[in-house]
This record gives structure tokens, C-alpha cells and sequence, in this order.
């Protein structure tokens, strides 16, 4: 009995070694395929950063347009402050005010004059055109990015904080629009003590004074 367990045993350990070396020689064959094709594979065209259905490009933005497998056409272009940017054989076309989706469809009804189908993509490489601006009594004036949904709190934060000289109370935000000016009156002693009301929606242009 024991001889024949052990024979038995042997004799079921061949197939279980045969089929392990196997599947290690399956996996070996399949792991060089799988790395050429991870390496083949196309860089997503993604922005991290925006939803090109949601996102207005604005002037000083960074984009990259890819014509597909036409080179040509293809590389990353400014946003000039007049809202335009230059193509190959397109000329000038109008970037600011649409969104990555919008222009690429732009750009792919203009290339139809000479590419038979064109896919083209556009993604922002870099938020410029989003800007808010401190003046006064602030740690750093000047320019600071817009990030979604930023109060005058963060704002302020963001350039320094306040000076010992800052009017707390009479703060306010300078906002055109239709070509007149706004003054929206922010309270920052409120806006600490978590007073909803202080919570202002910033928008691209604002200026935020600190007397």
C-alpha cells in the first residue's frame, strides 16, 4: 500500500510539473507581446486638468492639437492674446471662448479641404487665461491662478494673507460686466467666522482690493 501511494503520488506529480512548466512557458511566450503592446499603445489624449465639454479656453492658454497621422497639422500652439491661434494651411482660428470639444470640431470641418476624415483632438496644456488680481494691503499682489471655486478667502490666503494695515471689513471685488464695472463688498472678519454669505464665487478678470 504505501509503495503504491508513492507510485500514485509520483505518477500524479508528473502532469501537475508538466502543466506548471507549462503555464510558465504560456506566461513567458505571452509577457514580451504584452510589453511591445503596452509600448505601442497611443498617450491618452486626456486632460487631467479640464472637461473640454465644460472648459472655456481663454486667451494665454496652452493647447495641444493632434491631427491624427498627420504631423503637419499636429503640436502644442499658444493662445495669443487676441483669442486666436495659427494653423499650418488654416491660418488664424478663434481658440478663446470655446471649448477644447468646440474648436476641435473647428478644426476638423476647416481640414476636411484637405484631409479626407480628419479626427483631431485639442487638450489644455496650460491654465493661463483663469486669473484673479490682489491690490493692497496683501503679502504678494499681482496675478494668481483661478483654481474651481475659489472664495476671497482662499484668494487672499493664496497671495500672503493680509498686512497689519488692512481694512478687514471694507474689502471688495472688482468684476466687469457688460463692459461696467462692479464693486461687490467682501467682509473678512465674516468670512472667518464660516459666514456663509462671504462665500463669493470668483470669476476670470476679478480683482480683489484690500484698502
Amino acid at each position: 500500500m504505501k509503495w503504491l501511494c508513492a507510485g500514485l503520488a509520483i505518477t500524479l506529480s508528473l502532469p501537475v510539473a508538466g502543466m506548471a512548466q507549462g503555464q510558465k512557458g504560456t506566461e513567458a511566450a505571452g509577457t514580451a507581446p504584452a510589453a511591445q503592446t503596452a509600448q505601442k499603445a497611443p498617450a491618452s489624449t486626456a486632460s487631467p486638468t479640464v472637461n473640454p465639454d465644460t472648459y472655456v479656453i481663454g486667451a494665454e492658454d496652452s493647447l495641444q492639437i493632434t491631427v491624427w497621422k498627420e504631423p503637419s497639422f499636429s503640436g502644442t500652439l499658444p493662445v495669443r492674446p487676441d483669442g486666436m491661434i495659427s494653423m499650418v494651411m488654416l491660418g488664424d482660428i478663434r481658440a478663446a471662448g470655446r471649448t477644447p470639444t468646440q474648436l476641435s470640431n473647428d478644426i476638423a470641418e476647416k481640414l476636411k479641404k484637405y484631409i479626407q476624415d480628419p479626427v483631431v483632438s485639442v487638450v489644455v496644456l496650460g491654465v493661463n487665461s483663469q486669473k484673479i488680481f490682489l491690490v493692497g494691503e496683501v503679502g504678494h499682489t499681482g496675478p494668481i491662478l483661478l483654481t474651481p471655486g475659489m472664495t476671497p478667502l482662499q484668494a487672499i490666503a493664496a497671495a500672503g494673507g493680509l498686512t497689519m494695515f488692512a481694512n478687514q471689513k471694507h474689502i471688495y471685488i472688482l468684476r466687469g460686466v457688460q463692459g461696467k464695472q462692479q464693486k461687490i463688498p467682501f467682509n473678512y472678519k465674516k468670512a472667518l467666522k464660516g459666514d456663509n454669505s462671504q462665500d463669493i464665487a470668483l470669476e476670470p478678470g476679478d480683482t480683489i482690493v484690500v484698502p
